[in-house]
């Protein structure tokens, strides 16, 4: 899991999305279409929700699912930081 306090939305790699066991008719499609830091642009195959746990702490969280390939399992962004009301710290 890795935490972007720049990132506006949760993203979830498709590789992701299928270990998780996730079935195809559960992804909502949307014609949402999402830039990276580079400014290349590319469509979400889907949003899934999905209970997220962190320490005792679970909450419905939305993602966004994506055709790529990362260094992390999920991308919690903005919202899951707010809704948390979490102070990130980047010395820690």
């Amino acid at each position: 899991m890795l935490i972007d306090g720049g990132v506006a939305i949760n993203l979830m790699p498709y590789a992701t999305f299928k270990k998780l066991g996730i079935r195809e008719e559960d992804l909502v499609q949307t014609n949402m279409m999402l830039t990276d830091f580079k400014g290349d642009v590319s469509p979400a195959l889907g949003v899934i929700c999905v209970d997220l746990m962190i320490g005792s702490k679970t909450l419905p969280t939305t993602f966004f699912v994506i055709n790529g390939k990362g260094s992390y399992a999920i991308l919690l962004g903005r919202d899951r930081i707010h809704s948390n009301c979490c102070i990130p710290s980047m010395m820690h």
